[in-house]
C-alpha cells in the first residue's frame, strides 16, 4: 500500500510552503538542499516540518493539499498548535 504525505513547512522567511510527497525525509532534504531552483523555497532556507499527515489515497491527499493552500495564516499556525477548537472558529468568520 503506498502512503501519500501532504506536508507543510516554515521557511527562514516565516512563510509556509505546502507539499505532497510519498517521502517525506527525502523531500525535506529536497527543499533544504536546493534541488529545485524554481520552488518556493528555494530562497527561503533552510525550511523545518511543522505539520505532516498521512493517507492511502492520493485524491484524499490532494485534496487536503488544495484545502490547507487556500487557509489563512492563523489557520495554518491553529493546525500546526493542533487547536482544532481554533480552526473551528476560524472557519465561521
Amino acid at each position: 500500500m503506498d502512503i501519500f504525505w501532504v506536508y507543510m513547512v516554515m521557511c527562514t522567511d516565516a512563510s509556509y510552503y505546502i507539499g505532497i510527497t510519498n517521502d517525506v525525509r527525502r523531500r525535506l532534504w529536497e527543499h533544504n538542499k536546493g534541488i529545485d531552483r524554481h520552488c518556493y523555497t528555494f530562497t527561503r532556507r533552510p525550511v523545518k516540518l511543522v505539520y505532516c499527515t498521512d493517507f492511502t489515497d492520493p485524491n484524499r491527499a490532494i485534496a487536503w493539499e488544495k484545502q490547507l493552500k487556500g487557509w489563512s495564516r492563523k489557520k495554518k499556525q491553529a493546525l500546526i498548535a493542533a487547536n482544532f477548537d481554533l480552526i473551528r472558529k476560524l472557519s465561521r468568520e
